[in-house]
């Protein structure tokens, strides 16, 4: 019985449990973290497809079923994808489902922080006791100075961004507003605050910009006479050619914006269309599995 190609492509997906050493490249564009954590390098491993298409606790889930298993579930899963019931897998299937576990995800972050910091359980979170579950305890704990003023600037962030989710003001979020403080970058509305905790993050000198020195620290900590690795030069090149639009040296806020969540493409499109290229590797559209004809269209 042939396997569909999708499957092979999952499947070895699935089955690939040996983990990539974390990145030393932080990586601050929002929806390149939203589909996986891992580099898209298809040479070395499948990880990022793995996370794209089932999901990052999923994923961990289906690293301890045999190939047999995974492909079966991964089967189902398939069927799942085809809305329509057409037996064809098109590439806005595939896309609406990786937005859906994309969603899932975040969905079930939320759920268990409301969880915790819920106290009162009437299904908000207000900022009061999101600050006395998260820093009180800490605050008081610490008797250094520094820790307690660290703690401080963390708790007066965290403040600041929620008073931004919470659109009407009353320091108490419902799960919505909730949800845009925990994730940010999901809202349009947040995009501001996203770009003001970007720019206290990196600009170390305080001009409310960002230079490329300031970009590659944020990177890259070299080691003492360690010379500077390739990835590093390429990523001074991107400042320049990429990041710098108006070529004056360093990144303002519009410049920011644009890099840490760029407009011009999608992520959760470039994955699906991905999935079906490599599946589809005859280019004749058309697959078997089992008893069912599944047409990936690119």
């Amino acid at each position: 019985m042939r396997t569909l190609a999708l499957l092979l492509v999952l499947g070895v997906c699935a089955s690939w449990v040996s983990c990539k050493p974390t990145q030393e490249k932080k990586d601050r564009v929002h929806h390149n973290k939203d589909l996986s954590d891992h580099a898209h390098d298809d040479s070395k491993d499948f990880q990022y497809d793995h996370e794209a298409f089932l999901g990052k606790e999923e994923a961990k889930t289906f690293d301890q079923l045999t190939p047999e298993e995974s492909q079966e579930r991964l089967g189902k899963i398939v069927d799942k994808i085809d809305s329509n019931n057409d037996s064809y897998v098109t590439a806005p299937e595939l896309l609406a489902w990786i937005k859906f576990v994309h969603r899932r995800f975040v969905s079930e972050n939320v759920d268990k922080q409301v969880l915790l910091h819920d106290k009162n359980h009437d299904g908000s979170v207000s900022w009061e006791e999101y600050s006395n579950q998260t820093y009180s305890h800490l605050i008081e704990e610490f008797y250094d100075v520094p820790d307690k003023e660290r703690y401080r600037q963390m708790m007066r962030r965290d403040e600041r961004r929620f008073k931004q989710a919470d659109k009407d003001g009353d320091l108490i979020a419902t799960r919505e507003e909730f949800t845009a403080f925990l994730h940010p970058e999901e809202f349009d509305y947040m995009q501001d605050i996203v770009v003001t905790e970007t720019i206290e993050d990196i600009d170390k000198n305080g001009d409310g910009s960002v230079d490329v020195n300031e970009y590659i620290a944020d990177m890259y900590t070299p080691e003492a006479d360690e010379p500077e690795p390739e990835w590093v030069k390429t990523e001074r090149q991107q400042f320049a050619d990429h990041r710098d639009l108006n070529k004056d040296g360093k990144m303002d806020r519009s410049e920011i914006s644009h890099w840490i969540k760029p407009h011009e493409y999608d992520h959760a499109d470039l994955e699906a269309k991905h999935l079906i290229y490599e599946s589809d590797k005859d280019k004749v559209g058309v697959k078997r599995s089992g008893h069912r004809h599944i047409c990936l269209i690119v």
